[in-house]
């Protein structure tokens, strides 16, 4: 009896991610604006030997080569922050809540944790070296670790960096993290490398090319950068 009702218990968590996955897009009424209301995910001040901000949210040049691949369900947008630093580094959470996944089916292998925040928030930290020991249910504040920094590719010399999203409660929505972690972005901007910075449409070429002002994300919707007139161009074509 016991092992049915375990067995119960798992598949009902199953399917509240699944749901999750696929839940309505949550409104502007039911999501907490931003106000600064988050912190980093790592401590300590950034640096060529400890973190450093690497690719930007939004419509970068990156993304803007994978935008019908990589980023197809994303509508060509880099939906998230990466942070460059070594495998390893300690990464915490950017605010209160409660961990709704552990390896869930969000992407940014290999390993992932979804912690939900007040205000139907929600961040996710990807690309994790290893599965976090963090459990589903448990509560974690502000500054806690909740696993290590790892590598998109699996072999902390490719890569490594951590992917940070913040999205609603339902994974349909994705904004941008800019105003919601309190920060000082003019001095990362000039640590990091968002000088990487933006593909432009010549068309309206102020458009989406300062950090603050990338657009939100919808899950598979339109492909939000689909330039007739894009700059610089794409070697090999975009894909």
């Amino acid at each position: 009896m016991n092992f049915r009702l375990l067995g119960a218990g798992a598949a009902l968590g199953c399917c509240a991610v699944a749901l999750a996955h696929y839940a309505p897009a949550l409104p502007d009424s039911a999501i907490a604006p931003p106000s600064g209301q988050f912190g980093l995910p790592f401590a300590g001040a950034p640096g060529p030997d400890t973190w450093l901000l690497g690719q930007g949210y939004g419509n970068t040049t990156g993304a803007y080569r994978q935008r019908r691949s990589t980023y197809g369900n994303l509508q060509g947008v880099h939906a998230g922050l990466d942070f460059s630093a070594p495998c390893g580094t300690p990464v915490r959470a950017i605010g209160d809540g409660t961990v709704a996944e552990v390896d869930g089916p969000h992407g940014s292998p290999p390993h992932n944790v979804v912690v939900d925040h007040a205000g139907n928030l929600s961040s996710l930290y990807g690309h994790l070296r290893v599965r976090s020991s963090v459990r589903v249910g448990q509560k974690v504040k502000r500054g806690d670790v909740i696993g290590q920094s790892g590598d998109s590719q699996g072999t902390c010399v490719s890569a490594p960096h951590l992917h940070l999203e913040l999205r609603d409660r339902s994974h349909q929505r994705f904004f941008n993290p800019l105003p919601y972690l309190r920060a000082d972005w003019d001095s990362l901007a000039l640590a990091g490398s968002f000088g990487r910075g933006y593909q432009y449409d010549l068309s309206a070429p102020r458009r989406w090319q300062t950090p603050e002002s990338q657009p939100e994300v919808r899950r598979g919707g339109a492909l939000l950068n689909e330039f007739a007139r894009p700059w610089p161009p794409s070697p090999g074509g975009a894909r």
